[in-house]
């Protein structure tokens, strides 16, 4: 998968593996992990699917509609690039952090809701529930911050009530912030995840 690493000062923080929406690339949200965490190594990667030119993921047969068959098959297809990343480039591969945004938020999502101890922690900026009925990996002592909008037009809040309750259930620590803004990126949600991160790196 095409990708950009860059290793951090702070060898005791988990490296960072940024998962941009429909449209960006492995350099989206370099700025966003700065602000969350400065020191820690980056790893941006740009989804293998083409949506209208633009890059996402995993295929959807409409808006909000997955393509579940193709879900599975990419959130596999991450899974085995991140292995391969791991040992190239030396990083824990235990010690895995996700920043995603929309479709990245939803295929770490994915990883967190098909394979166990796939991620240390996320967090998932306007995600969706990327699959139902099915029995999520036991997510303990997995911490996931989940940013979302009131009026985001694109995911009604109960979609992301559902997300949350559903890795909760699946024993997963997680802390919800809901700003007032629709389904765009706001500095407000990622100083609030900067904090949430914080928090938890003093707390251990």
């Amino acid at each position: 998968m095409k990708h950009i690493y860059q290793a951090g000062k702070d060898k005791n923080a988990p490296t960072f593996v940024l998962l941009h929406g429909t449209g960006g690339n492995e350099h989206d949200l370099l700025p966003i992990a700065n602000m969350i965490a400065p020191d820690a190594s980056i790893l941006g990667v740009r989804g293998n699917v083409l949506e209208n030119g633009m890059p996402r993921f995993f295929r959807r047969l409409a808006e909000g509609i997955f393509d579940e068959e193709d879900l599975i098959f990419r959130t596999n297809e991450l899974n085995e690039f991140l292995n391969e990343a791991a040992e190239k480039y030396e990083f824990d591969r235990e010690r895995l952090f996700a920043i995603g945004y929309s479709n990245g938020a939803n295929i770490a999502a994915s990883l967190m809701y098909h394979l166990p101890n796939v991620l240390h922690g996320a967090i998932l900026f306007h995600a969706m529930v990327p699959r139902r009925g099915i029995h999520l990996p036991d997510l303990s002592n997995t911490n996931i911050f989940i940013g979302a909008g009131t009026n985001d037009p694109i995911i009604p809040q109960q979609e992301t009530k559902e997300l949350i309750e559903t890795l909760r259930n699946a024993n997963a620590i997680v802390e919800e912030h809901w700003g007032h803004a629709g389904h765009q990126l706001t500095r407000d949600e990622v100083e609030k995840a900067r904090e949430w991160y914080i928090r938890l790196t003093e707390s251990k």
